[in-house]
């Protein structure tokens, strides 16, 4: 099995979603969301772009909802710059996906990284 690299302790985890929940924090205006759960054969699809890379963009839509929509990148040796791959405008064709559901109300009772306290 290879060597799982940029992982972080369960600790560390929870300290930073704690941080993006709290109050007072400006990261978050809706205070709302703790998470997003994708499904993953919609990671495969975007894996499938023949990706370097994948840059997450995080959005409220027309319903006031919370949306992490994800984009291939490629690596760019000239710019030194991961380019988004885009439907449109861009010189790298690859979609915008937006698979996500929040959480709330997807949510893990259970789980310290949920923990509202």
């Amino acid at each position: 099995m290879a060597e799982k690299v940029n992982t972080i302790d369960l600790e560390t985890a929870i300290k930073w979603a704690k941080k993006w929940r709290k109050e007072e924090a400006t990261y978050n205006s809706h205070h709302e969301v703790h998470a997003f759960l994708i499904p993953v054969e919609d990671l495969t699809q975007l894996i499938e772009e023949n990706v370097d890379m994948v840059r997450a963009y995080i959005g409220v839509d027309e319903n006031d909802e919370e949306k992490l929509m994800l984009v291939g990148t490629k690596y760019d040796a000239e710019s030194d710059t991961f380019v988004d791959m885009l439907p449109e405008q861009s010189r790298l064709k690859g979609e915008i996906y937006d698979f996500t559901r929040p959480c709330p109300p997807g949510c893990d009772p259970i789980s310290p990284l949920n923990d509202t306290k």
